[in-house]
């Protein structure tokens, strides 16, 4: 019997596709382009929080990006939306296709806050539009087909800093980021032409004030999800690379290489994290998952910390500890953007996917700014603390998620 051939699928199925070749693409340009920003800024004398500081923007205007970024969706439709975040990031990668005397850090954050609004667009419009090609009441197809986009998205963001590395090494910083200006040109122009005009638009053209989520199981669920992620990232994203480069004598290369393979592990366990949760029972998750689940998380950073506060093989302890925490972390981060998606209403998803990805980038803020502050103040041990007690209040919240799918909508 012959392959299907890509006429013989489904038109739903021929959009997904799209949509996640669009997602997967940029995804690889953000990975190569942190790893190619940190390891060139390296190389140039930068300390670790400095570089960390260059992200600032782009974490800030990821915020405003989800805020804003659902009423656009509504209003424009996700393919537009998406194909705004593909040109932006454009722009991005050719401002810093300039010679290196002209990249000051001022102008880097610039281009880095352009890179965080095409971002947090492409992911907003990429999350939303699942909602809307998966048939309603198929609930385990629309959380099989998240944990496989936010699954490979993180895969594929871990190759990309294999990619940054691999492209400063052989072409320069200014050649890559020519070099993947151009490619993603090529999709963007594709899915120009591909993408449907109407997915994602409102049949009542919503009001700017609609951005703020008035669905309780939604606001609860973008609590726990700004603090699930700030847990993650205020020891991931500075204190960790830093820790491994002084404590361990590891080597730049070393560090990125480590923590690129841990990003993707833990998009391998996202993709496959409905197998963890009941699946195979035929069981969907529900707030009481959400909460189970963060509760284990809770208990692994606290024991990192305690092994470094009694000096208990503590490379052991740091790396094992970081690989556990991953896997537990990405069935967590999976179960959160299948609830989300599922509780979103469907005319105007992107509103609430919008709001909740707001969360989910004010969570990230305030852990790297918390990473860099905490880790130069008082050291690795009291960011696993900080992290143990984010994932607490996370697990809390969620005790008041609902514990039915019917009962979660407005």
């Amino acid at each position: 019997m012959g392959l299907l051939s890509v006429t013989d699928l489904s038109s739903q199925v021929k959009q997904y596709l799209v949509i996640t070749g669009n997602y997967w693409a940029f995804t690889l340009t953000d990975g190569a382009l942190r790893m190619l920003v940190v390891l060139h800024f390296y190389q140039l004398g930068y300390s670790p929080l400095s570089i960390a500081m260059l992200f600032l923007f782009y974490e800030i205007f990821g915020v405003i990006t989800n805020l804003v970024g659902g009423w656009l969706g509504t209003s424009l439709g996700l393919n537009k939306t998406m194909n705004i975040g593909l040109a932006i990031q454009i722009v991005a990668l050719a401002m810093l296709a300039v010679p290196a005397d002209m990249l000051t850090v001022v102008y880097v954050m610039i281009a880095q806050a352009l890179s965080g609004i095409a971002k947090d667009l492409n992911k907003m419009s990429a999350k939303s539009a699942i909602k809307l090609l998966v048939p309603k009441n198929a609930e385990s197809k629309l959380y099989q087909w998240v944990a496989i986009l936010t699954g490979s998205k993180n895969a594929l963001k871990g190759v990309g800093f294999f990619i940054g590395g691999l492209l400063l090494t052989l072409i320069g910083f200014k050649g890559a980021m020519i070099l993947m200006a151009s490619l993603l040109a090529i999709v963007w122009v594709f899915s120009l032409i591909v993408l449907k005009e109407d997915i994602g638009k409102a049949t009542n053209k919503p009001k700017f004030k609609d951005i703020f989520s008035k669905s309780p199981a939604i606001n609860i669920l973008s609590a726990a999800r700004l603090f699930l992620f700030g847990a993650r990232d205020v020891w991931f994203v500075v204190a960790l690379p830093v820790f491994l480069a002084a404590t361990f004598d590891w080597s730049h290369w070393w560090v990125g290489s480590f923590m690129a393979s841990w990003v993707i592990g833990y998009g391998i366990v996202q993709s496959v994290a409905p197998y963890f949760t009941g699946k195979k029972k035929g069981v969907l998750p529900t707030g009481r998952a959400a909460f189970l689940w963060a509760s284990y998380l809770t208990f692994i950073p606290a024991a990192i910390a305690l092994a470094l506060y009694f000096d208990f093989y503590i490379q052991a302890s740091v790396i094992l500890g970081l690989l556990i925490f991953g896997v537990v972390f990405a069935v967590n981060s999976s179960l959160h953007s299948y609830l989300i998606v599922s509780y979103a209403d469907s005319d105007g998803v992107s509103l609430d996917v919008g709001f909740y990805y707001m969360a989910n980038a004010m969570g990230r803020l305030i852990g790297t700014v918390l990473s860099g502050w905490v880790y130069q103040e008082f050291g690795l041990e009291a960011c696993l603390w900080i992290s143990s007690a984010f994932v607490a209040i996370a697990a809390l919240l969620s005790l008041k998620l609902p514990n039915t799918y019917k009962a979660a909508v407005y």
